[in-house]
């Protein structure tokens, strides 16, 4: 099975990224976590996408702030699918963050989620292992079946 990869910008990131790692290991998915800047460490994001394939991972997640070039700069070294998390900063509330990450050029794309949407970056990562992958594919079958009947359960205590 091919793992993912969790690469934050900062330190800062890991509390929204741990809600991503949180899903992984509800799946039992292996991944791995780094901080790589986009510009504080330039050549060791670099050298992380150019051979993420080759070190058996299947799907990159990558979360930034503020300017958010990290999943970019991950895209760029990679064909492996990339899913952006923009992060939410005291500044701009994170549009900023959303606006760098989901505007790429044509050629390098980057699937973006909401802003500190690592949940659904996490479910998406393991929707594009599952092409591959039928076990992964059961489990999100049993996930998604867990939370209609957890909507449709408080929408009956709501009624009652």
């Amino acid at each position: 099975m091919k793992k993912i990869a969790l690469v934050m910008g900062s330190a800062s990131d890991l509390p929204v990224v741990r809600k991503a790692a949180e899903i992984l290991d509800e799946f039992g998915v292996e991944y791995e976590m780094h901080i790589y800047s986009a510009h504080r460490t330039p050549l060791e994001a670099r050298e992380f996408s150019v051979n993420a394939r080759a070190n058996g991972f299947g799907v990159i997640i990558a979360a930034a702030g503020m300017a958010a070039h990290l999943a970019g700069a991950i895209a760029a070294g990679t064909t492996l699918p990339v899913i952006g998390i923009p992060i939410k900063s005291e500044q701009l509330g994170g549009m900023d963050a959303l606006l760098s990450t989901v505007q790429m050029p044509s050629g390098i794309p980057v699937a973006t989620v909401a802003i500190d949407g690592a949940k659904n970056a996490a479910i998406l990562a393991l929707e594009i292992l599952s092409l591959e992958d039928a076990g992964i594919a059961a489990k999100l079958e049993a996930f998604r079946e867990k939370g209609q009947k957890d909507t449709l359960l408080k929408d009956k205590e709501l009624n009652q």
